[in-house]
């Protein structure tokens, strides 16, 4: 063992015992024996509302009587969203919220404004209320248009720039031009050219021939589809495609469709130019039809060799697989550059079709996940037509490939 290394720094054995009294959540069989008081009792209440719920306890049964009871469901929603936004820090706050929608199904904290206002915003909370967008009472989805405004505004605000910064370059990179000015030149080629031209007494090249990076901003030089599965599982991958789709949109030289699809197709593009328009114009949940959809967007393909295609979906195939392969098959073979987005958030490993995957890997669709802070990076490889399977194990990224 190595003797210059260092423990963690001690745990006062106080606080030790009250963290395992918060975790174990009280009762004779925590075998703490301590007993919390003031915030610490708060926290631990509103930690066994949520949690302590398939014990008959929790937020769901609280107060509740057979003889009828002056206390509804709603006062105690609302006072639990502002008791764990008072103890905990947001990141939590975020995580509980989550857990209550799963575990209690309390829609209710959702269809109030005065509820909907104490919530803490984030990607997920936009998911359930995308989901819940039909049935919002006519009072809430005003609050709620709000609310994904700011989730929404925030989220443009952090993806905005990498994306611009990232396709505008390799759409520069992607063409040529031998008479750039010295802001436009692409040093490595134009050295790597000239080396013939070594002038050994003054150490240095002279560059007869200049090569730079091309400026053709008046005309579309890449295609972009992203055609957006609609199921529950993709929640929040709806989300961020929207977004990133949204400022796709806005850059002059590119192209760019959103497609979402179930059973059904639906074509957004004509609404990229307002994300929270946009992300209300979708409806999660119901069946997937992936060879529909991708059929739908190989017909708008008008440049094969400069289209890429981004499927974002888990390949959960409830149409004809055959089908969905062929037409794969087909786009490959033509020059369309296609990926298959298992996932678009970073929520992690998603649960998705291993099979469909491995057999669009063998026609040349690499098919992983990829966070949102990738994606700028992934749209700037695939436009300057990277291998992506290199790009993503640069990237420490796991794809289903081609065998």
């Amino acid at each position: 063992m190595n003797s210059t290394a260092t423990s963690s720094p001690s745990i006062d054995p106080l606080e030790q015992l009250r963290r395992w009294r918060l975790i174990l959540g009280g009762e004779g069989a925590d075998g703490t024996g301590l007993a919390l008081a003031g915030a610490d009792l708060e926290m631990d209440r509103a930690l066994g509302d949520l949690y302590d719920a398939e014990e008959g306890k929790g937020l769901q049964s609280r107060g509740r009587s057979t003889k009828g009871g002056t206390e509804g469901s709603r006062p105690r929603v609302a006072r639990w969203l502002g008791d764990i936004r008072k103890y905990f820090p947001s990141t939590v706050v975020r995580v509980m919220q989550k857990d209550a929608l799963d575990r209690l199904k309390l829609q209710e904290m959702l269809t109030e404004p005065e509820m909907l206002e104490a919530v803490e915003p984030d990607v997920h909370l936009v998911a359930s209320l995308i989901a819940l967008n039909s049935i919002l009472p006519a009072k809430t989805k005003e609050t709620a248009r709000l609310v994904v405004r700011r989730v929404v505004d925030e989220l443009v605000r952090k993806l905005e720039e990498p994306i611009r910064s990232a396709v505008s370059g390799a759409l520069n990179r992607a063409e040529r031009n031998l008479r750039p000015r010295i802001a436009e030149m692409d040093w490595p080629r134009t050295i790597q050219a000239n080396l013939k031209h070594w002038q050994p007494e003054h150490q240095t090249i002279v560059p007869e021939k200049r090569i730079g990076f091309g400026r053709k901003k008046q005309r579309t030089q890449r295609q972009i589809i992203l055609c957006i599965d609609q199921s529950g599982s993709m929640a929040a991958s709806v989300v961020y495609s929207s977004i990133c789709g949204a400022v796709l949109a806005s850059l002059p030289a590119v192209k760019t469709h959103l497609v979402v699809f179930d059973t059904s197709v639906v074509d957004l593009t004509d609404q990229l130019d307002d994300p929270v328009e946009l992300l209300f114009g979708t409806q999660l949940g119901g069946g997937t039809d992936i060879n529909r959809a991708v059929g739908y967007c190989q017909s708008l393909i008008t440049d094969p060799a400069n289209t890429i295609l981004v499927l974002i979906s888990d390949l959960i195939e409830g149409g004809v697989e055959q089908n969905l392969l062929r037409r794969t098959s087909d786009l490959v073979e033509s020059g369309v550059q296609f990926l298959a987005l298992l996932a678009l958030s970073d929520e992690g490993s998603p649960c998705y079709d291993h099979e469909l995957a491995a057999k669009m890997g063998a026609l040349g669709v690499p098919s992983f996940a990829c966070t949102p802070d990738l994606f700028p990076d992934l749209m700037a490889a695939a436009i300057k037509r990277e291998d992506i399977n290199s790009w993503a194990a640069k990237h420490e990224v796991v794809t289903t490939r081609k065998a």
